[in-house]
């Protein structure tokens, strides 16, 4: 049984004030970052021309040590003990390279209007000290705030599948006693209890029935549609909902031996045991951070042993000067500016994606796993065949059956209602009505006794079924379809074949899929008669049916394992296990909550085309990331060694704050464009 305040509760506590925590440090850095930004760029902006200067020089750039000190200060601390972190032990990541960067440029624009006199004069501005650098390090800081509010809340929602999963069971459970029945909490319901299930409750736990039977909705474990007939001796699980007749049942597991809290267990842990990608900026940064300390060092010992007088002086503002050429502007918009804009690419496409993470893993996948009912097919039952016997017609088959289940609240009734109501037949009044819980269902039309359901319940009423209509009936049951027989009055009157149809875009979806290079393998709780027909029609690769909950789990572990990337396309509760285990989990949007939950990526029509966008869209949005990459780093690449002075000796020029803004300026607006491209990109 899934516990209620617990370890998880907490976690969601944790998740929740981190997230809260990093709301307002981003929301406030945004506030003091935008007028810092025009103070230091107004005299680039025409219509700003002055502001850059204003009131003075000297007094601007205090206003912007300022605006920029908290931001560094407060809304980057988390960055600043990371980046330290890393430099410990050696781990260079993104985190090393925007400490260095940011502190550098905030620390050397402190140094600037502190002690102006340590500069040269080729390094002052018109206020008589040296360039200022606070808004390139309040900007990126407020970027990367942004970047962590994004990680953050995705990571936030994955706790939701679980408590979605927690609401599946009641609350309470009705024990019966020697005093009579008594309702009680479902964590006290002990293993051997005897409990009464009543019409339109959720079974408490797992257990066996021992008296009456009923219709139960097991599409919760199973994933599919039609309900189970259930009676003495036959088991029912914990969460499952009962549709009809009152039963009573004994508990056999309870707790966390409850199928249940089992799936609960298995979303948990493939949630906690997903390790993160390491991003390609990191990669890059590895090489980066090392290449610039190295490049930094150097700088002032050759300035400092054989450079102009003052050597210790420029050697200092010259090393200081390679960091602050380094300073990822572009670096940290290269990746959260492709993805944001790759992410609503495909929103406009029908494809929500949770994070950046997805995203990047949904280009590289070589295996899609993908449920049947309500994947590849619509998930609701729909009539498809009516076979009437001589002498009678469809229509007069469909308008008796239609006025029978018009009384009757089983799931196939809404299907042959529905083909009634699609031919505008009239229904007509029923008397007598009687379910028969697994069987069928009774009742009096025109004052004659019709009956519907399987071939033993139209025996048990005097019916004779002949030889041809149980081949008939087999051949449907092979082709996946379910039968439901009418008869009136001892005379059988014909068949409705009843079935789950492909979803019209399905075809052509894995002919796309296959396409794209992926291996799809279709797993299955229903049978290997239905699946079989089913993945033979679609040319599916690989075919697995009968398949309970833990062993769709199981099955993307075992590929997993063998060094494939795997997406699980799915919609139902007992996906979530599966679809949170693999690389990548796919839900369509047409599903439950807790499958929604579960993936990193909804696809709001349902529609497996939507997969192939994604990918598309995931493949051209990590080209995009790395051009990005690309355009961020040839710009500091290039920066430093003017920054270092090898210009110098034979040219006299030494960096200067007009060409430190203008490469960092350019390359932000290069990433910027580069990534706006994907608006336009075809899927």
């Amino acid at each position: 049984m899934p516990c209620h305040d617990t370890h998880e509760d907490r976690c969601h506590r944790h998740s929740d004030n981190q997230l809260r925590d990093l709301s307002i440090r981003f929301w406030v850095s945004l506030a003091l970052s935008i007028p810092l930004l025009f103070l230091s760029m107004g005299d680039m902006i025409p219509p700003l021309q002055g502001l850059g200067s204003w009131p003075t020089p000297t007094l601007n750039a205090w206003i912007q040590a300022v605006l920029a000190t908290p931001v560094v200060s407060w809304g980057g601390s988390l960055f600043f003990k990371a980046g330290w972190q890393s430099l410990i032990k050696r781990t260079f990541n993104m985190f090393t390279l925007i400490s260095l960067g940011t502190g550098a440029a905030y620390g050397y624009s402190l140094v600037a209007i502190l002690f102006p006199e340590a500069f040269p004069e080729s390094f002052k501005n018109a206020g008589g000290h040296g360039h200022v650098y606070f808004e390139s390090a309040a900007v990126i800081i407020t970027l990367i705030l942004l970047g962590q509010v994004l990680e953050t809340r995705a990571h936030t929602k994955t706790g939701q599948a679980l408590r979605a999963l927690m609401d599946q069971t009641p609350k309470t459970a009705l024990r019966i006693e020697p005093g009579g029945d008594q309702t009680i909490p479902l964590h006290a319901v002990q293993q051997g209890d005897t409990l009464r299930v009543q019409p339109g409750s959720k079974v408490p736990v797992d257990g066996t029935i021992l008296e009456g039977s009923s219709d139960i909705d097991e599409s919760m474990i199973s994933g599919e549609p039609m309900p189970v007939g259930k009676k003495p001796q036959d088991p029912v699980t914990g969460g499952t909902l009962n549709q009809h007749g009152t039963f009573i049942m004994r508990a056999e597991k309870v707790g966390s031996d409850m199928l249940l809290s089992q799936i609960i267990d298995l979303v948990k842990n493939a949630q906690q045991s997903k390790a993160p990608i390491q991003k390609t900026a990191d990669r890059v940064s590895g090489i980066f951070v090392p290449a610039v300390m190295i490049a930094a060092l150097l700088t002032f010992l050759i300035w400092a042993l054989w450079g102009s007088e003052p050597r210790l002086s420029h050697g200092l503002i010259n090393a200081v000067a390679v960091l602050i050429i380094a300073c990822p502007c572009a670096l940290g918009l290269a990746t959260p500016v492709s993805i944001m804009v790759g992410v609503g690419r495909g929103a406009q496409n029908g494809v929500l994606i949770k994070d950046a993470e997805a995203l990047e893993i949904l280009g590289n996948i070589t295996t899609l796993v993908v449920d049947k009912t309500g994947t590849l097919t619509e998930g609701k039952p729909r009539l498809i065949d009516i076979i009437p016997q001589a002498n009678h017609s469809q229509e007069t088959l469909l308008q008796q059956a239609a006025s029978l289940e018009s009384a009757s609240e089983h799931p196939l009734a809404a299907a042959i209602l529905d083909a009634a109501h699609k031919k505008n037949l009239t229904l007509k009044t029923v008397q007598s009505f009687q379910a028969h819980p697994g069987k069928g269902i009774s009742g009096e039309l025109n004052g004659k006794k019709v009956f519907l359901g399987t071939i033993a319940f139209l025996e048990t009423q005097g019916i004779t079924i002949t030889q041809e209509t149980e081949e008939q009936i087999n051949t449907l049951n092979a082709a996946s379809k379910t039968t439901v027989l009418l008869a009136e009055e001892g005379s059988f009157l014909g068949i409705l074949a009843i079935a789950d149809p492909i979803k019209a875009s399905t075809p052509k979806a894995i002919q796309g899929l296959h396409a794209l290079g992926l291996r799809i393998i279709m797993v299955t709780g229903d049978n290997r008669y239905t699946a079989k027909a089913i993945g033979e029609e679609l040319h599916i690769d690989d075919i697995k049916a009968e398949v309970q909950p833990e062993d769709k789990h199981a099955i993307v572990q075992s590929i997993q394992e063998q060094g494939e990337r795997v997406a699980m396309a799915g919609d139902g509760i007992n996906d979530a296990p599966a679809l949170a285990q693999a690389d990548v989990g796919i839900a369509m949007g047409t599903g439950t909550d807790v499958a929604i939950e579960s993936a990193a990526v909804t696809l709001l029509q349902g529609d497996l085309r939507s997969i192939e966008k994604a990918i598309r869209l995931s493949r051209k949005t990590l080209s995009n990331i790395r051009q990005n990459l690309f355009f961020a780093f040839i710009y500091n690449g290039l920066g430093i060694p003017i920054a270092a002075g090898v210009l110098y000796p034979h040219f006299g020029i030494l960096l200067s704050p007009m060409i430190a803004s203008a490469a960092m300026s350019l390359s932000s607006l290069s990433v910027i464009g580069n990534a706006l491209r994907l608006k336009r990109v075809s899927l």
